[in-house]
């Protein structure tokens, strides 16, 4: 079997899944990469055949979308990419939310799957956040037209919806507590957010950000270069984890019993309806990071516990289900 495998580059959640499912899939048959956008700064170890610029997100330093910058990154060319991608040619077409290889299966009359944590929201029952986004909901629902889909989430909402995919690292990881607090806020600058971690000063932060090419230490902070494996290291030594509104993130840190103080990207519906879900589960969230954020912080130190994260399915297990329904 050929399988042709798509991932959006907004962020590194996607690459990192990809990563972890590429030898799971493997055994089914040959696996072909396409990656698209510029967000992803993961070092990957899988075989990319294909790129493409696609949709990439850009941040406001205070932690906002970048519409416009977004808006002007567009390219015209991305139906005639579209046209080029040889999707006709696999066997099966899985899509992690990725719009280019969407848009040829359309025009090509390519069955594909959606497979991946956007692919929940095709699902009326999957958390909404209660905030007024029409535009954000019809990308949702939309930005990937599929025949079939089979999501991922932090709880089963509906039946073709499992369990986050976890890496391997983290499932055979022992945790401990060595009392610093690991930082991934990718749409936050390190002059912004500095000055808020600076002041709690009997609290160790590493901070993981694109800013730095090689780790610095500045009194109470120690900044990384983001990378795969230091970030899964620096999770399982951790007393806590702030992080954006993602998925992978903060799934990872619910398996390892790790305490979460999720801060979601400002107008990112799927953030904001990532965040709902958390809250329902326990999870502090803060909505931005102002003059308030010192006592949202101790009031998240002192009064949230951790929430234990169980799985229901192995990799191995979504892999097969995954295979197996695709064929009906």
């Amino acid at each position: 079997m050929k399988i042709f495998y798509a991932i959006q580059g907004t962020g590194n959640g996607h690459l990192s899944r990809a990563i972890q499912l590429y030898p799971y899939l493997q055994k089914y048959g040959e696996v072909d990469f396409f990656l698209s956008g510029s967000n992803s700064q993961l070092n990957n170890s899988i075989p990319v055949k294909f790129k493409s610029k696609g949709v990439s997100l850009f941040y406001k330093h205070t932690g906002g979308l970048d519409y416009m910058k977004i808006l002007k990154s567009l390219s015209l060319n991305l139906y005639k990419e579209a046209k080029a991608l040889p999707v006709e040619q696999y066997d099966l077409v899985i899509n992690d939310f990725e719009f280019v290889s969407s848009l040829a299966c359309s025009i090509k009359k390519v069955p594909c799957v959606q497979f991946g944590h956007q692919a929940s929201f095709q699902s009326k029952k999957t958390p909404r956040s209660k905030s007024l986004n029409p535009i954000g909901n019809l990308i949702l629902e939309n930005f990937v037209k599929s025949e079939y889909y089979l999501g991922l989430h932090f709880s089963s909402y509906d039946t073709n919806i499992y369990n986050p995919i976890i890496k391997d690292e983290i499932i055979n990881a022992e945790p401990i507590n060595d009392g610093h607090i690991t930082v991934y806020l990718p749409q936050y600058s390190i002059h912004f957010l500095e000055p808020f971690l600076l002041e709690k000063r009997n609290f160790h932060f590493e901070i993981f950000t694109k800013e730095v090419n090689r780790i610095v230490c500045k009194n109470n902070i120690t900044y990384f270069p983001i990378n795969n494996n230091q970030f899964s290291n620096s999770m399982i030594r951790s007393y806590g984890i702030i992080t954006a509104g993602g998925f992978e993130t903060p799934a990872e840190a619910m398996y390892m019993s790790k305490k979460v103080l999720s801060i979601p990207i400002k107008n990112h519906f799927e953030q904001a309806c990532n965040a709902y879900a958390l809250e329902q589960l326990g999870i502090k969230v803060l909505h931005t990071i102002d003059k308030s954020f010192s006592q949202h912080f101790d009031m998240w130190v002192d009064n949230y516990k951790s929430i234990k994260l169980d799985l229901k399915h192995s990799t191995a297990d979504i892999v097969e289900i995954l295979m197996q329904k695709t064929k009906k």
